[in-house]
Order: C-alpha cells, then sequence, then structure tokens
C-alpha cells in the first residue's frame, strides 16, 4: 500500500509539472454554460478455423461515454460530469460476459475564495449496471446495480488553475456504502456488517445491514485536456481515508480509485483508445490463494486491483 501511495505522489507531482509546460491562455472566468463530451466505441474480434496452433475465436465491444456541464456565474460555479462504460466478451467454449461495467457523476459548486482556490461542496455516486460473476461459476452473482453502489458528500477547497484541470480536498467527507442485496451483504461484502449465522442451523438470526457510513479526508483530481490535436488525455485520482474505522490499525489505510483513459485519434471516426483503472479498498475482498505448510489454501483479502484495455473502433466528441 505504501509503494501505491508513493507511485500516486509521483504521478500528481509529474502532472503539476506537465501542466506548468503545456498551460495555454484559457480563460475560466467567462459566464455562462459550457457542455461536451465523447462516446468511444471499441471491437475486437479473432475469428481461427482449423488453426494448428491453438486458441479459439473470440468477440469483443466496450462503449464508452463521458460528457460534463460547466456553468459560471461571476464567483460562483457548477460544474457535473458523467462517466459511464458498459463492455463484453464472449468465445467459442464460454458464453457471454462482461469485462466493463460502471456509471459515475460527480457535481460540484463552488464560490470563488481567492486567486484560483474555491469553496466548494461535492457530491459523487458511482454503481455498476448489470450482475457481475466470479467466473467460471456463472450461477452466483457477486455484485450488481447498487451492490455496490457509493455515494459521497463533501465540503472542501477547490483548486483550478484552468478550465481542465481541477484538485478538490475535503477534510470533512462523508461515504456511504450500499449493499442493496440481501445475500451480499449477509455475507459482509464491501465492508458492510455481515450477517449473525446460527452455527447450528445455518439459519440467519440478524441479517447483514445494507448500509456503512464512513467519516474522512477526501482527494479528487482530474485533468482532461487535448495534449496535441489527435491525442486528447482523461484521468481521474480519488483518495478516501476513513477516520471512524472501528479497528483503529485500520484509520491509516488510504481507498485508491483511478481511471486514466487516452484517446489517439486516426482520422474523424477511427481511434483507438487506452483505458486504465487501479483500484484498492481494504474493505473489498477478492479471492487469493496463499500457500500454507506446502498446501495451496484458497481465501479472500484486501489485494490492488488493475485492469487494462486496448481497442481500436469509432468515436466522436460532441
Amino acid at each position: 500500500m505504501k509503494r501505491i501511495f508513493n507511485l500516486i505522489a509521483f504521478l500528481v507531482f509529474s502532472s503539476t509539472l506537465l501542466q506548468a509546460q503545456i498551460e495555454v491562455a484559457e480563460d475560466t472566468s467567462v459566464n455562462g454554460w459550457k457542455k461536451g463530451g465523447f462516446f468511444a466505441l471499441n471491437f475486437n474480434q479473432v475469428s481461427l478455423t482449423n488453426w494448428a496452433a491453438g486458441g479459439e475465436s473470440a468477440l469483443s465491444s466496450t462503449a464508452m461515454v463521458n460528457a460534463f456541464v460547466k456553468y459560471r456565474h461571476n464567483d460562483l460555479y457548477f460544474e457535473s460530469v458523467l462517466d459511464g462504460g458498459f463492455g463484453f466478451i464472449t468465445t467459442k467454449s464460454q458464453s457471454l460476459r462482461k469485462n466493463e461495467d460502471k456509471i459515475e457523476v460527480n457535481a460540484k459548486f463552488g464560490k470563488k475564495a481567492k486567486g484560483k482556490f474555491f469553496y466548494a461542496g461535492m457530491l459523487n455516486f458511482r454503481t455498476q449496471m448489470a450482475p457481475g460473476f466470479n467466473f467460471p461459476d456463472d450461477s452466483t452473482v457477486i455484485s450488481r446495480f447498487l451492490a455496490p453502489g457509493f455515494l459521497s458528500l463533501a465540503l472542501g477547497m477547490d483548486y483550478k488553475p484552468n478550465d481542465w484541470f481541477s484538485m478538490f480536498i475535503s477534510p470533512a467527507t462523508g461515504r456511504a456504502t450500499f449493499v442493496m442485496d440481501q445475500r451480499l451483504a449477509d455475507l459482509g461484502q464491501f465492508g458492510v456488517t455481515a450477517a449473525v449465522i446460527d452455527p447450528l442451523t445455518g439459519a440467519v438470526i440478524t441479517p447483514g445491514e445494507k448500509t456503512r457510513f464512513e467519516f474522512g479526508a477526501y482527494l479528487r483530481a482530474r485533468l482532461q485536456k487535448d495534449l496535441v490535436k489527435n491525442i486528447s488525455v482523461v484521468s481521474n485520482l480519488q483518495l478516501f481515508n476513513n477516520y471512524t474505522d472501528p479497528i483503529a490499525a485500520q484509520r491509516s489505510n488510504i481507498d485508491v480509485n483511478w481511471e486514466n483513459l487516452i484517446l489517439i485519434k486516426a482520422n474523424k471516426w477511427l481511434t483507438t483508445s487506452i483505458f486504465t483503472n487501479l483500484i484498492y479498498d481494504n474493505d473489498i475482498q477478492v479471492p487469493v490463494k496463499r500457500m500454507v505448510n506446502g498446501v495451496e489454501v484458497e481465501g479472500k483479502g484486501p489485494r490492488t486491483q488493475f485492469k487494462e484495455v486496448l481497442g481500436v473502433g469509432l468515436s466522436f466528441k460532441f
């Protein structure tokens, strides 16, 4: 976890240097509305017939959307961003399954304090659309819409040096985790309190809680920039530290959610996209295997999660 934090600190510092190098004269004081975004649809196909080297045919597709609205009136501003994505993959031997699924909405309202700093309040909501499975087991749901769902409300300061970069810091943030699936709540998934089970009969004595509330510090940094004419980047970094963790030793843990998207346009419609997502949350238990006395034992524990998607497809800005 310490290495992750050091890496993030280095990258935030690097992005600050990048900002200083490529900053252009953008007037962020103009009143009125501004809106925009992009949509991308990527495809990948592998078709094999009598292929001696082995392998199998596969088809995958991923859709991504990013949209924003901004409003400014003198010292007041409002902005809202929607990030969404959904994708699937299927092979000759495996059924259709998703490889991307997210909905995230972020909204901020602020009033200028001094210079490029604003007093601000922020709301962030994040969940998924479709049920998730731990393949090859395709009969047991391990996640679904609002299981989990995350809602954060924060008060703090927003640093906005220009129109394409902002950093919001809050020492007072409330975060709620929702697990609106009773079976998952009973298992204590995603950090909620698990059910109390009768050890003899296996019956549920007290159902698991479907919500968990935390209070702590929050940081969100966002960069959305056309680096050159045909290359654009969107980067979102979110950090959260829970002051109120019932286990005192875990109060120094930092939850991390860092997403990066690079779009490289070949022409008006054809685009190559590179998407990465790094997640660390001490409350999310993932399947792990450990060696105990020379025997491999399956269990669960917190781990750094990482996803990378490279695609070629269609895209357009609006």
